[in-house]
């Protein structure tokens, strides 16, 4: 396989993203980022305005999963932060609604089954916002399934699944492209860099001290809204000698989110640390791995990746439990926000959640009316997009 270059990456990262896009109107939803913001720019939109809160901004299910803390310990949280932006809490429910809505067309459940779904993702939410911000113990059997399965994994697991391979080297071939001269010695930069050594030697346990060497280093081919930014991989070798051990380090370029933002509370201008700070508020766990640098002037969030983090893939629901998952999910969503709000803020926005409610359906008519519209206008640029690309 003849390999490109860093100068042919451009091109072929395009062509991957229109065919990737192509292959289903789920895929198409979740990689059509700016065509949801686009949506929620336009005139007439009538949705409520809560608390001004750090968002996820980008908050489709595929954006969920477990993460681990520095100790190990796991739970679902919002694993997927480059658009966060401090903004209005409602993009974010309707963002989830309409992914699970998408899904749900997708696995030909009945349309009574989106209108559930969509009632559930309301009730999950605010109950969420109601109790006190700690995960849920009540979980659907998909979630305790993924959850054991995170838990279970090691290095051995990783190695395998990120870079196919357990010695010490980033193996080339479809998943990772050759960097340039200026791309490895970035990398190795900021990787001696005082914050983000600290971030590497912070978990475990480890040293302070510790020697960190660059093993290797790779351009990593993935994602799908993403395909095309600046992506490396980087094996690390902490410590020396017998006791030294790996550690994967995911490097990304940072752009400037497309996410609407309130104008009542500033955030961070440099989008790494924008990245690095929604990440704190949001989902802690993944937030105390993280941390913000530059490689060829160019900002980048950093993070290790560990064993446990994992992306919550679905492939087929039945449509119980697809209402059932819809609740918990929105359950980590409204957690996330209502961690960052006052007792009166939260009430407050219980309260404006709780109403515009019709005799038919259980559930806000302005986010049933967005999960509509959202779904026409996409499946429609679906269609067209792969009558141009696939």
């Amino acid at each position: 396989m003849k390999l490109p270059t860093p100068d042919e990456r451009a091109d072929l990262l395009k062509d991957r993203q229109r065919r990737k896009m192509a292959r289903s109107a789920q895929t198409y939803v979740r990689g059509a980022t700016v065509r949801f913001y686009d949506w929620l720019s336009q005139d007439g939109r009538e949705l409520p305005e809560g608390p001004p809160v750090w968002i996820c901004g980008d908050c489709h299910y595929g954006n969920l999963g477990p993460v681990a803390n520095a100790k190990g310990e796991v739970a679902i949280q919002i694993r997927d932060l480059d658009q966060t932006v401090v903004g209005n809490p409602a993009h974010d429910l309707i963002r989830l609604a309409f992914s699970l809505a998408s899904a749900a067309r997708g696995f030909d459940l009945p349309g009574v089954t989106t209108a559930r779904l969509v009632e559930q993702a309301v009730e999950g939410y605010l109950a969420a916002l109601a109790a006190e911000p700690s995960e849920a113990s009540d979980k659907p059997p998909l979630i305790r399934g993924l959850l054991r399965e995170s838990r279970q994994r090691s290095w051995r697991h990783l190695a395998r699944e990120r870079i196919k391979d357990l010695e010490p080297s980033i193996p080339l071939g479809k998943r990772f492209w050759p960097l340039s001269k200026d791309e490895h010695g970035a990398l190795r930069d900021l990787i001696a860099d005082a914050d983000i050594r600290e971030l590497i030697t912070s978990l475990h346990s480890r040293p302070s001290d510790a020697e960190i060497k660059l093993v290797d280093a790779a351009y990593w081919v993935k994602g799908c809204s993403s395909l095309g930014l600046m992506r490396f991989a980087v094996l690390v070798e902490i410590g020396g000698g017998k006791t030294g051990e790996l550690s994967l380090i995911d490097v990304k370029e940072a752009t400037r989110a497309r996410a609407p933002r309130s104008a009542d509370r500033p955030t961070p201008r440099d989008n790494g640390e924008r990245v690095v700070e929604g990440a704190r508020h949001l989902a802690p766990y993944l937030g105390q791995r993280m941390c913000a640098g530059r490689v060829l002037d160019r900002p980048v969030f950093v993070r290790e990746l560990l064993p446990q983090d994992l992306k919550l893939e679905i492939d087929a629901l039945e449509p119980d439990e697809a209402v059932t998952v819809a609740g918990f999910l929105a359950g980590v969503v409204g957690r996330a926000h209502g961690r960052q709000m006052s007792a009166v803020d939260r009430k407050a926005w219980v309260k404006t959640l709780g109403e515009g409610r019709s005799k038919t359906l259980d559930a806000p008519s302005w986010l049933w009316r967005s999960v509509v519209d959202l779904m026409g206008s996409h499946e429609a640029a679906y269609l067209d997009h792969c009558r141009q690309f696939a």
